[in-house]
């Protein structure tokens, strides 16, 4: 509440970048253009790993409703779930920007605390001759004009499907085309480095300023912080779950802890779980397989976040 009675460069930056969700978006360019999709493409079926990587969000929502949060808090805290930080600020800035701060907090906290949180839960969901499972990677070649073709069309169909999600899948897959039309390599790189970089220092700054005592120190940001963390095992655990019925499925060919990659934080999920089944076996390599569940994570976020903002947008 004090940032609109503030002047300075804070508020500057704050208006400039969070008010318009300029900076969010200017990050998904730059991790768009850090994605490599092939993994993906080369194995369709991990979609479903992703989708089911968003579980959390959901249920936190609705326990968040039961706790007393209003519906757009309620929403916005769920989306911390999709452990990325960009789309849970584009969602809170429209939603909820009065829990901007906590919801920054814990959305960028628990992506740099993946290596901490997840493994005891892929451990406690599975056992370890489910962690030996090896994946052969006989995935097919995919064509440079899959990997053009593919953004265009994934920017097309979510836009139509989600309108609200359409500024972030088209940011994201912008940065993603500058990676693979391998003709702007320049601007590639200045999105995976100069531009990505000094959005996310303007965003904490911005962001940080909100955090004034009578606003952050309380016991909503600890409940808040609380329900992202119980909202990002939800996904965890859906996710296990899920890949655990796909090894049912297949005959014990896929190893579950793919299942635990289909959240957004790319590409630490990924390697995590890729680390885990190597613990188990020092041959067992499901780092393609675990990129590609991780990659379905990221879109599956950036939809989650998008279909929240259209359904609460409606009721409120």
């Amino acid at each position: 509440r004090g940032m609109s009675y503030e002047t300075g460069f804070m508020k500057v930056i704050y208006d400039a970048g969070i008010k318009t969700e300029l900076f969010p978006l200017l990050i998904f360019i730059g991790v768009g253009a850090m994605i490599d999709f092939r993994p993906l493409l080369a194995m369709p079926q991990m979609v479903l790993l992703g989708a089911a990587g968003q579980f959390g969000i959901y249920a936190t929502l609705i326990l968040a409703t039961l706790l007393g949060f209003p519906i757009n808090q309620a929403a916005s805290i769920g989306v911390i779930g999709a452990i990325d930080g960009p789309t849970a600020i584009y969602v809170a800035s429209k939603l909820a920007p009065e829990l901007l701060g906590p919801i920054a907090v814990a959305a960028y906290s628990y992506m740099s605390l993946i290596p901490i949180i997840q493994p005891p839960v892929m451990r406690l969901m599975t056992t370890a001759k489910e962690r030996k499972i090896r994946m052969d990677y006989t995935a097919r070649p995919v064509s440079t004009t899959a990997v053009i073709v593919f953004p265009i069309a994934v920017t097309v169909v979510i836009s139509l499907l989600a309108p609200d999600a359409a500024p972030l899948i088209a940011t994201l897959m912008l940065g993603n085309l500058l990676r693979e039309s391998g003709v702007v390599e320049r601007l590639n790189k200045s999105a995976q480095n100069e531009i990505i970089n000094i959005a996310t220092l303007f965003l904490g700054l911005a962001i940080g300023s909100t955090m004034t005592a009578h606003s952050f120190i309380n016991l909503q940001t600890l409940l808040v912080l609380g329900l992202g963390l119980l909202a990002f095992v939800l996904d965890t655990v859906a996710g296990l779950l899920f890949g655990k019925l796909m090894m049912v499925v297949s005959g014990g060919k896929v190893n579950p802890l793919i299942g635990a990659c289909g959240i957004s934080a790319f590409p630490m999920a990924g390697r995590l779980s890729a680390q885990m089944a190597l613990e188990e076996d020092n041959q067992n390599f499901i780092l393609m397989h675990a990129m590609g569940s991780n990659t379905a994570g990221q879109l599956g976020s950036v939809v989650a976040g998008g279909l929240l903002l259209a359904l609460v947008s409606g009721l409120i």
